[in-house]
């Protein structure tokens, strides 16, 4: 199984236009994608799920995994960082197997399930703000040294020793402008979910990983393997239009009893359309899954 406390996160701090650069560096659901349905680990979490949560554990969840970072190497800034763009995904295979129709089921499942966020996928490097590299295991280490160099690739590995990893560019105003994750493809089919979900969400913002919250997949002692309910909360109270890049802690302490009925109105909704979906007979026969639009977002 693999050791979440493996899994890590890297914010790079940037001014505008000069992405990932090496001014700063902090390193920190219940629509299943196809391939998980047989996977015995994802499903008996799934069956487990603690799905219902006051106002206060989830609040407390958020300033915990929304403020911080495992490591930096900037002054701190304990502020909220968050896409306030459309965020277009770009997948780089250069492991086997060919993980791309996955990513591109996670980030359909990801958009399903976090309103007010303009999340997709794009065939143009270009156009893309949020970049996925996928290695195999034996490649992630010198792929880390090549994307942030022998120095800081150095201090990540002493600090962290990570499996697979995740980072931000943010400006001086705490929006993030670029995103990327690392992950290794070959670990097994419960350990690529398992990162990719958590790297995939941490890099929208949710950077920071917390012990003490033990509902989240933010927890180095929590597997989960697919887009959980408490973290659904998290990320939607993220991309509520109100909760602005570079919001300190005591302005979310007064916005967030405002935001929180329509995140909860949000993830019901949503997870009952989720169930819905699970229990409709396929009358169809084969088919592959949408990885476009949706009927509602936005």
């Amino acid at each position: 199984m693999l050791n979440r406390g493996l899994q890590n996160s890297v914010i790079s701090s940037a001014n505008a236009g000069v992405v990932f650069a090496a001014a700063a560096i902090m390193v920190g659901g219940t629509l299943h994608c196809a391939a998980q349905a047989d996977n015995s680990d994802v499903s008996i979490r799934h069956s487990s799920e603690r799905t219902s949560f006051s106002d206060d554990e989830i609040m407390d969840g958020f300033f915990k995994t929304a403020f911080h970072a495992e490591l930096q190497f900037d002054r701190r800034g304990e502020r909220i960082r968050k896409f306030d763009e459309p965020v277009r995904v770009f997948v780089i295979s250069r492991g086997a197997p060919d993980r791309r129709a996955e990513i591109a089921t996670i980030i359909a499942d990801i958009r399903a399930h976090v309103d007010h966020l303009d999340l997709a996928m794009t065939d143009d490097r270009q156009a893309a703000n949020f970049v996925v590299t996928l290695v195999q295991s034996r490649d992630l280490a010198r792929t880390i040294r090549a994307r942030y160099g022998a120095d800081r690739a150095k201090q990540i590995q002493q600090s962290l020793h990570p499996q697979c990893l995740s980072g931000i560019g943010k400006d001086h105003s705490f929006r993030i402008r670029r995103a990327e994750v690392i992950l290794p493809v070959d670990a097994g089919e419960f350990a690529f979910y398992d990162c990719a979900y958590e790297e995939l969400l941490q890099a929208l913002g949710i950077i920071n990983d917390d012990s003490s919250v033990p509902w989240t997949m933010f927890n180095d002692n929590v597997q989960m393997g697919f887009f959980d309910v408490y973290d659904q909360y998290l990320l939607n109270i993220l991309y509520d239009p109100r909760v602005r890049p570079g919001m300190s802690k005591g302005d979310l302490d007064k916005l967030l009893p405002e935001v929180l009925p329509a995140v909860r109105a949000w993830v019901a909704d949503g997870n009952s359309r989720g169930m819905a979906a699970t229990n409709r007979p396929d009358r169809s026969g084969p088919h592959s899954p949408a990885l476009g639009d949706r009927s509602r977002n936005n």
